[in-house]
């Protein structure tokens, strides 16, 4: 019986142990994320590249400081390609003042303009569904959000000719 109890006891100390060893694992792997998106600021820091702070970025384009949410502060910015990438530090969500709401990922990419944030991707408004954000431009004190619903289909299915239906509208 003591044979037994040892060997269960064993296995199951291992699985624990497994379970730990690869819970500590993910934990390192965000660890060393957040670790990175830090060294990448200090080097351009050292490097003697001040960034400015991003709302004041988003000013310089006609943009509006408030387009990310407060705690997206580190981001890397190409003057050349105009390429931005804003690293936040989790996926959430901005409510605004005029009830609508803005879902972010853990890293928002996009092209800057003046006046216009473009080919964005990880940016969702909520218009009756959540729906990416393609393009934000701005028009005097108006916001305008292009957005857009991205389906994926098998491309055998259009690949037969087949004759259209007539409707009464477009």
């Amino acid at each position: 019986m003591d044979e037994i109890m040892n060997k269960f006891g064993s296995f199951y100390f291992k699985q624990r142990a497994n379970k730990e060893i690869s819970s500590a694992g993910d934990d390192m792997e965000s660890l060393s994320s957040s670790i990175q998106d830090g060294a990448k600021w200090l080097v351009n820091k050292m490097k003697g590249k001040m960034q400015k702070p991003l709302p004041e970025l988003l000013h310089e384009y006609d943009l509006p400081a408030g387009l990310f949410p407060r705690d997206a502060t580190h981001y890397e910015f190409n003057e050349e390609t105009k390429k931005i990438i804003v690293y936040v530090p989790s996926i959430c969500e901005v409510p605004y003042r005029d009830s609508s709401v803005v879902r972010f990922d853990t890293t928002v990419t996009g092209r800057l303009e003046k006046g216009k944030l473009l080919e964005i991707e990880g940016m969702k408004t909520k218009v009756l569904i959540w729906s990416n954000v393609i393009y934000v431009t701005t028009e005097g004190s108006k916001v305008q959000f292009k957005v857009g619903v991205k389906k994926n289909r098998p491309r055998d299915v259009y690949e037969v000719l087949k004759d259209g239906i007539p409707v009464e509208e477009f």
